[in-house]
């Protein structure tokens, strides 16, 4: 029933006379070649309002970018990885105090304190390490399990729990936790307890998926923002790492996904599951120097694999991802009921203006870029 509701919601979205200035400020950014392919999903009040697609997926073929484009949607995996982790918590399965030693053999932090990184420590990025522990190894072809081993190397920036700093291959250690107790792979664990009750059928995990989709988007990348569009392949590197980067999945897919967090499928995702995870776990201060939010953004948590905003005096639950040329986008108002999914195929500045210009019109805040 999901399934055929969303293809109804699809069918009218993609139709809608909705206007705002996002999709103008959308428009303008495919048209002056500032992003090559875009694909935007608003929902409101527990509906699919809108979905835009602009530009190419691919600029050799010219093809489109449509509603079931695929993209990498790179850190938004960590929302899907922590709903399953919430959703086992809710089924006593699981807790977010388990120690991840009790999934993962190889993980070490220095001086063992290894014991003490719980699953909770772990879907908030609060382990201790440095931020982006050992990505250059991840990127340069070393595997995760040499790279969970070599962290008892690494010198603690404070106590586990004590401090946030951004993972990716400490991250991706709790899918352990998920193939435990789901006696499944993590692809598999998504498949069955996300993907498919969704419908969100052109959602995967893995390179393997994601090459073989022929609807695909290409990325594309430029030196310093300017000159010529060139194609980046695809690499391995974060597809290593699945929970934390390595799922793929379409604008259509994705509104459902943003239809479901906001509480649009409670069967499947329960208010307290969804609490458990948009509930603020530490301080993000250093986020208040991003360019793009600084202006209405007044502070910064982590959740478990999302992020919560206080943005112009209104909470804002979101999180965003870059990877190999990819962009991705997620974030919805509560108290507004309101939200909006943003994915691309090129690596553009400009990309990650959009966000700010939907809040901003959202909320009757300042213009994005004004002086007001």
């Amino acid at each position: 029933m999901i399934g055929f509701v969303l293809i109804i919601l699809l069918l009218y979205a993609t139709n809608a006379s909705a206007n705002y200035v996002l999709f103008e400020r959308a428009e303008e950014l495919t048209a002056s070649d500032d992003i090559i392919g875009l694909a935007i999903a608003v929902v409101r009040d527990g509906k699919v309002e809108a979905v835009r697609t602009y530009g190419k997926r691919d600029l050799k073929s010219e093809a489109p970018v449509e509603p079931t484009t695929v993209f990498r949607i790179a850190s938004l995996s960590k929302g899907f990885t922590a709903s399953l982790i919430a959703m086992l918590t809710e089924e006593g399965a699981l807790s977010f105090d388990d120690p991840i030693t009790s999934f993962v053999s190889d993980f070490r932090l220095k001086h063992g304190r290894q014991s003490r990184a719980t699953l909770g420590a772990i879907l908030s990025h609060r382990v201790g390490l440095p931020p982006y522990a050992y990505d250059n190894l991840l990127e340069a072809g070393t595997s995760p399990a040499t790279i969970r081993t070599r962290l008892g190397g690494v010198d603690p920036i404070c106590n586990v729990g004590a401090c946030y700093a951004y993972q990716n291959v400490a991250f991706d250690a709790a899918r352990f936790a998920i193939e435990t107790k789901q006696e499944a792979s993590f692809a598999e664990a998504l498949a069955e307890r996300l993907f498919i009750p969704l419908q969100m059928n052109s959602a995967s995990v893995g390179m393997a998926p994601f090459i073989a989709a022929p609807t695909r988007a290409i990325s594309y990348t430029r030196h310093s923002g300017k000159g010529a569009w060139r194609e980046k392949p695809v690499r391995s590197a974060y597809y290593n790492v699945p929970a934390a980067g390595g799922i793929n999945a379409s604008i259509a897919d994705m509104a459902m996904w943003l239809l479901t967090q906001m509480g649009g499928a409670q069967e499947i995702l329960s208010e307290d599951v969804r609490a458990m995870m948009h509930s603020p776990q530490v301080e993000t201060r250093a986020e208040r120097r991003m360019r793009s939010l600084r202006a209405q953004l007044n502070n910064a948590w982590y959740g478990y694999g999302w992020r919560i905003y206080d943005y112009g005096g209104s909470t804002v639950i979101n999180h965003s991802g870059s990877v190999e040329g990819y962009s991705a986008q997620i974030a919805f108002l509560p108290e507004h009921d309101v939200g909006v999914v943003l994915l691309t195929n090129s690596r553009s500045r400009e990309f990650f203006e959009l966000l700010p210009t939907f809040l901003n019109d959202e909320l009757d805040l300042p213009a994005f870029g004004s002086s007001d």
